[in-house]
């Protein structure tokens, strides 16, 4: 027998936490029945629904990466007609984004119907960085650095570890290209850090998550399937 939560997630219809508070919500059924225990157990053949909708007890995984462009949401619906990740990925299996990834932002976004690897992704105990490259634009000193590299309290009062943050290139004018490597992801993490060192952002580009790089010939708005070797880059534990 094996935990309902568990079985949602091995069957892709999300992470281990997103099953939890969809099971929690009164949304899941096995056999008729509503079921709102994500710990329950359940053998081998049972009918399970979510909103209704039969899923299957086992399904071949697949993942994608997709290089997200600006002005996309990285969500499969938007309730006020946003354009999102959905258009652009269209495949007979039913695939969710591994976090988030900014509308304003562009770069790495990858996708899966595996929510072993969804929850190994997205879970801070597993402790894959994501690396941005980020263009800004402001007067520059090594004390912006500094700033940049030292821990920030947000606005809902928690407060940011320390990030490694690297000066790549100086294009003059005020631009300059920023390495950000994080092991967080709070939401606008790197706008907020900028704007603590008066900073601009002027492009945010998502580049690498893992040991996994985004793809050199992928153009914005372009996707393929991980190769085995691809995924093991990413280095599940």
């Amino acid at each position: 027998m094996e935990r309902l939560q568990n079985i949602l997630a091995h069957a892709g219809v999300a992470s281990r936490r997103g099953a939890a508070t969809l099971i929690e919500s009164g949304v899941v059924t096995v056999d008729g029945l509503v079921v709102k225990e994500p710990g329950a157990r359940f053998d081998a053949g049972v009918e399970i629904k979510v909103n209704g909708k039969r899923i299957a007890a086992e399904e071949t995984h697949r993942t994608i990466v997709l290089y997200k462009p600006v002005g996309v949401l990285s969500t499969m619906s938007d309730p006020f007609g946003g354009r999102t990740v959905a258009e652009l990925v269209r495949t007979p299996e039913r695939l969710v984004p591994i976090g988030r990834l900014d509308k304003d932002s562009e770069g790495l976004l990858l996708m899966s119907n595996d929510g072993t690897l969804v929850n190994e992704l997205t879970h801070p105990r597993f402790n894959h960085t994501k690396t941005y490259l980020v263009k800004v634009a402001g007067r520059w000193s090594e004390e912006k650095l500094r700033t940049l590299r030292s821990p920030l309290t947000l606005d809902d009062g928690y407060t940011i570890r320390p990030v490694p943050v690297e000066l790549v290139e100086d294009y003059g004018n005020g631009m300059r290209l920023l390495k950000f490597v994080l092991s967080e992801g709070r939401k606008r993490q790197i706008r907020k850090m900028c704007s603590a060192a008066h900073l601009v952002v002027l492009t945010l580009k998502r580049v690498k998550v893992g040991n996994f790089e985004l793809p050199r010939e992928l153009q914005p708005g372009e996707w393929r399937d991980l190769t085995d070797s691809e995924l093991k880059q990413l280095q599940l534990k």
